[in-house]
């Protein structure tokens, strides 16, 4: 897999190894489904775990910087966009003591109102302790739940943004709550 055709060819995230992609498809156009994306990708990484876990495994993006929405230098804990078009491509590339690492995000229209979003993951874990990373986060299958977690957020503020009519559902700021958490009186979620 080259990172489908939006890829701009010698970016440096597809010369990783492939390790895996997941997909969805969502009821929306690309140009409603992108601001979800974006906005669901920092939502995710807000808070105080993401950089707290960045910082402890040595990652060179620990905080989130530059500029919003996000853009190529922008950075969010554990990443940093490495390269993005609008509507098409979001890659996301890290690493850390343990792993050198991509996220992409396509965006494939499918025609009409509908639009396949794949997330597809690349990286490589060198020496002993990448290979034993490598056990607890892709092999236990981890890496798979949070992946599926994501498209599905992206999934929910894509019907929100349906329901209310328009692709800014929320401000570029405002996080999803917690799983499991009540929505505040009066909102729709």
């Amino acid at each position: 897999m080259t990172g489908g055709p939006e890829a701009v060819a010698g970016s440096p995230w597809i010369e990783l190894p492939w390790i895996d992609e997941h997909a969805t498809e969502l009821d929306a156009t690309a140009a409603v489904v992108w601001p979800a994306l974006l906005r669901t990708v920092e939502a995710m990484m807000a808070g105080r775990a993401a950089p707290r876990y960045a910082r402890a495994v040595g990652c060179a993006d620990t905080e989130a910087g530059g500029p919003r929405p996000l853009e190529v230098g922008s950075t969010v804990p554990g990443f940093h966009v490495a390269e993005l078009i609008p509507e098409r491509l979001l890659a996301l590339r890290g690493s850390h003591r343990f792993s050198d690492y991509a996220l992409a995000f396509r965006l494939e229209p499918l025609g009409g109102v509908r639009t396949r979003l794949v997330a597809e993951t690349r990286a490589e874990f060198p020496g002993a302790k990448g290979r034993a990373y490598r056990a607890v986060v892709i092999d236990t299958r981890a890496h798979v739940l949070v992946v599926r977690r994501l498209l599905g957020a992206v999934a929910r503020r894509v019907e929100r943004a349906r329901r209310v009519g328009t692709d800014e559902a929320e401000s570029p700021g405002e996080a999803e709550p917690p799983r499991g958490a009540e929505p505040p009186r009066g909102a729709d979620r």
